[in-house]
């Protein structure tokens, strides 16, 4: 992932942090050299070089927030939780939750080395590359649903139940919040999407935002090395999970390619039924169209909140104009899909 020095308006007192490193980072040596990843429009991202390790460190913007956005903190203990199971994330260092030590509250993880892969149809590998790739995805994700998160100690991470309606709530409310003009079809989901929630099934750790571009994957090996970004974990529905990961199948790169399997990438029906194998789902995914709806609409939310946070000057994002645009397309996508689930 490429690093750029820091943008103007993520600056802190970098002595600061480094005075916290030595005093709550096992090992950290300086002089410290930061850095800040580009891409993404959340939490800052930062690489912490040393002359003897590299770090990360994300923490919440500075300014004005939108209400249970930008949740460091959780994102810490799900990856805390997670790394003594062996699940692929990067090891974890130190929360700080004073901010008073760079302005906003963050934490300090482990920099995995590895390939940042943004376009999920693989253009740059061969037909049985792409194949592992994403069948060690579509494993790292069963892996995930199929951790016993109360043995982990992720019991109260999340309020049980109801939990389609809780987001559904959530991102109609950050929607209305960041909302810049008026869309009919963003309007029309957010009548239809509540009142048809299928019934809950199983409750499992939810990434949420997880996908090949939120990823490390190993240098060479197509295996998966770090789940990134688990901003928006939580405990809930696994399907919404696997259903934002099909998306590009469905609305994006994927959808392109006109063999699949002369490409090496496997149909949504050959990931439903292995994912089903891995989760021992006997009776498939039946309700996967409402998930897609879901997932459209609440990625169209997602984008109008970066859209607000320029507006209120809390972002900086050279193509929210782009992003304003896009969000009537996705609301239509999931209108499609809506109308497939019977709306």
């Amino acid at each position: 992932m490429t690093t750029a020095p820091v943008n103007e308006a993520h600056r802190f007192d970098e002595a600061a942090l480094a005075e916290w490193l030595a005093a709550n980072v096992a090992g950290y040596e300086g002089p410290l050299q930061v850095r800040e990843f580009m891409g993404g429009q959340s939490n800052p991202t930062y690489q912490l070089a040393t002359p003897g390790r590299a770090y990360v460190m994300r923490r919440k913007p500075p300014g004005r927030l939108v209400r249970s956005a930008h949740a460091v903190d959780r994102e810490f203990r799900v990856i805390s939780a997670l790394h003594p199971t062996g699940f692929p994330v990067p090891r974890p260092y130190g929360l700080c939750a004073d901010e008073a030590v760079i302005g906003t509250m963050f934490y300090v993880m482990e920099m995995v080395e590895g390939r940042i892969i943004w376009d999920a149809s693989l253009p740059g590998s061969a037909p049985g590359e792409r194949r592992a790739i994403h069948a060690a995805t579509l494993r790292t994700l069963a892996d995930l649903h199929n951790t016993d998160w109360r043995a982990i100690g992720l019991e109260g991470f999340a309020a049980p139940g109801n939990y389609m309606r809780r987001q559904i709530d959530r991102w109609t409310k950050q929607y209305g919040a960041s909302q810049t003009a008026r869309i009919e079809t963003m309007e029309r989901l957010i009548e239809w999407l509540p009142r048809t929630a299928p019934e809950e099934g199983r409750t499992t750790i939810v990434h949420g935002d997880y996908k090949l571009a939120n990823m490390v994957t190993h240098p060479t090996e197509p295996s998966v090395a770090a789940v990134l970004d688990w901003e928006l974990a939580t405990l809930g529905e696994p399907v919404a999970d696997f259903a934002y990961l099909m998306m590009p199948w469905v609305n994006g790169p994927i959808a392109e390619v006109e063999d699949l399997e002369a490409h090496g990438i496997p149909t949504v029906e050959n990931c439903v039924a292995e994912y089903c194998r891995l989760t021992g789902r006997p009776d498939g995914l039946p309700n996967l169209d409402w998930f897609f709806a879901f997932n459209f609409f609440r990625l169209g939310a997602i984008l109008q909140g970066i859209v607000g946070r320029v507006r209120d000057g809390t972002a900086n994002a050279p193509d929210a104009a782009t992003m304003e645009a896009r969000v009537p397309l996705l609301a239509q996508a999931a209108w499609e899909f809506a109308v497939k689930a019977g709306a």
